[in-house]
């Protein structure tokens, strides 16, 4: 399968940040950041579905969709508490159809988007079923009712589980992605998504334990082990080491976060690494969540940024992806360059496509 290359995006008008700024001129709207996208050359983009902090995603995905031929488009990602499943589910079906077959649906357990509702991630078990009860409706079969008291209304004859009645005409169906970065959801993932994305950094060999947690949890399900895998990377490709990791700061933190969210490291790690997650799950500040030269950027060492993320030269780009690429991952959701024209940092992102992604897909 060929090796796909997407962006990250959100459905704002301004972030906090630009606002309190003071910033005159607007960057980019979501629906403009996939028509650029789109020009530019990736395979997709994912919207951030944080109601605190962006726009609304799912409208965003669907004027995103109008604006657009190919791309492909998805959550990046939604959660499993702040929807009904089968709300999720109807809205990524409706898209899915509106978009000619070009959605998909990422979903976690929600990080940012709950801590601005003063609830922690949601736990593995309801994750998990959740999981399975959205996946049920996106084939079109009924969900038994868990809880119920329509009953109470004195109906002659009263629904006991529901479905999407209109779904079947919908084709493709929409794959679910499960972004995942500790052992309990990756094994998860692997028994009830189409695709697992590991939140795991750039170093091969948490990958590699990735990859291993999710084929062992197949093999002992009976499923065939083989399952397509992709991964968040935070990457800005520039001749300058330095410079690519300035363009990129406040994401090496964010993401790297997910492997320390309750204090303890998940995934194998040097001593020297898992000093720095902990610095950074002990430093971190939810109000300057992805903002650079926040408390928890400062906890990253250089060595652990050349690590996690990739900064530098495009052949140096190319080489550490290849090796993801070698390991099985052949989607790749990047964040670190911004999209905008009008930023001269956003000559990063042609950059990458013209020399590092047009190098991996011709291989």
């Amino acid at each position: 399968m060929p090796t796909e290359f997407w962006t990250m995006g959100a459905g704002s008008l301004r972030t906090p940040e630009q606002l309190n700024s003071g910033m005159q001129q607007a960057p980019l709207t979501g629906t403009q950041q996939a028509v650029r996208a789109e020009q530019l050359g990736y395979d997709g983009i994912v919207y951030v579905d944080n109601p605190n902090r962006w726009g609304d995603t799912y409208v965003t995905l669907a004027t995103a969709a109008a604006a657009t031929s190919r791309l492909k488009l998805g959550t990046g990602v939604t959660n499993s508490y702040t929807r009904h499943p089968i709300v999720t589910a109807s809205a990524m079906a409706t898209l899915q159809a509106e978009s000619g077959g070009r959605m998909h649906l990422g979903i976690g357990r929600g990080d940012a988007a709950l801590a601005n509702l003063g609830r922690a991630p949601h736990g593995v078990e309801p994750f998990e079923r959740y999981l399975t009860q959205v996946q049920t409706y996106l084939r079109g079969e009924e969900v038994a009712f868990e809880d119920s008291d329509v009953d109470t209304l004195g109906l002659s004859e009263r629904p006991t589980a529901a479905r999407i009645s209109w779904i079947s005409s919908v084709k493709p169906k929409v794959p679910v992605d499960v972004a995942a970065t500790g052992p309990r959801v990756i094994a998860a993932a692997s028994l009830h998504a189409d695709r697992v994305t590991f939140n795991v950094g750039a170093d091969i060999e948490r990958t590699r334990w990735g990859i291993g947690i999710a084929q062992q949890a197949r093999e002992e399900a009976g499923l065939e082990p083989e399952i397509p895998f992709a991964a968040y990377i935070v990457l800005v490709t520039h001749d300058d080491p330095r410079e690519a990791a300035r363009i990129g700061s406040g994401n090496t933190s964010l993401f790297a976060r997910f492997s320390t969210m309750h204090g303890e490291v998940v995934g194998p790690a040097t001593k020297s690494q898992q000093a720095v997650f902990e610095a950074i799950h002990s430093a971190y500040d939810m109000h300057n969540h992805s903002v650079a030269g926040s408390a928890q950027e400062g906890a990253i060492t250089g060595a652990f940024e050349n690590e996690f993320a990739i900064f530098g030269p495009p052949d140096y780009c190319v080489e550490r992806l290849g090796q993801l690429v070698e390991l099985g991952v052949d989607r790749f959701i990047l964040r670190g360059s911004p999209l905008d024209p009008d930023n001269p940092d956003s000559l990063t992102c042609e950059r990458f496509i013209s020399k590092v992604a047009a190098q991996l897909r011709s291989a």
